[in-house]
């Protein structure tokens, strides 16, 4: 009787140094539940010092590793070839007086920023001449329509990245969410092709 056993390797997974990696924590399986839950056990990587932070498993790899344990089985691979396992070291204590200076830098750099292109536009002359054309009357400083507009443009950012410090207004990602997950996903790739030995061989290689 032929064993078919279903084989999805997860994208990418954390792991912690000297950790043992077994098939179960890369993949979902589907079959025999008796034989499902041996292979589930396979040890298939060690974590150690040498593997630095990114590991490839190539789904041959994992095949490979269940065909020991039993040839008959046979293997449908679906998705992913790779799964990407990122070894988490413990994070250092970020020092108080370094976080304040780089949010010091961001703070006044963001606000350069914004006060350098409202001079490119001459927003001034705008909200001028707005007020003249609602009021009848010259304002070199129409506070009227500027703290509203102040206002306005910090609430905008935040209804734009949708986020207030941790709280999420809802559901739907942000640009900057959507930016690094395309980030994310070219690295993803590079690494994948770069850090995968059975992706690539040399001329010289048997």
């Amino acid at each position: 009787m032929e064993k078919t056993l279903y084989l999805r390797l997860r994208h990418r997974i954390q792991a912690s140094p000297n950790e043992v990696i077994t098939i179960g924590k890369i993949a979902q399986i589907v079959g025999n539940r008796e034989w499902a839950e041996q292979i589930k056990k396979i040890i298939v990587r060690h974590v150690n010092s040498s593997d630095k932070n990114i590991i490839v498993l190539d789904v041959m790899a994992v095949v490979n590793e269940i065909h020991k344990l039993d040839e008959e089985i046979s293997v449908q691979t679906i998705g992913p070839s790779q799964t990407i396992i990122e070894v988490v070291y413990e994070k250092k204590r970020i020092s108080p007086f370094l976080f304040g200076i780089v949010w010091l830098l961001l703070f006044v750099g963001s606000g350069l920023a914004i006060m350098n292109f409202h001079e490119d536009v001459s927003m001034q002359q705008v909200h001028m001449r707005i007020y003249k054309m609602i009021t009848g009357e010259t304002n070199e400083q129409p506070l009227l329509l500027q703290v509203p507009y102040s206002i306005g443009l910090g609430l905008g950012m935040i209804l734009f990245f949708n986020h207030l410090f941790k709280k999420r207004f809802n559901e739907e990602p942000s640009p900057l969410e959507v930016e690094m997950f395309n980030y994310q996903m070219d690295l993803d790739h590079y690494v994948a092709m770069n850090e995968n030995e059975e992706s690539m061989k040399k001329i010289d290689d048997d």
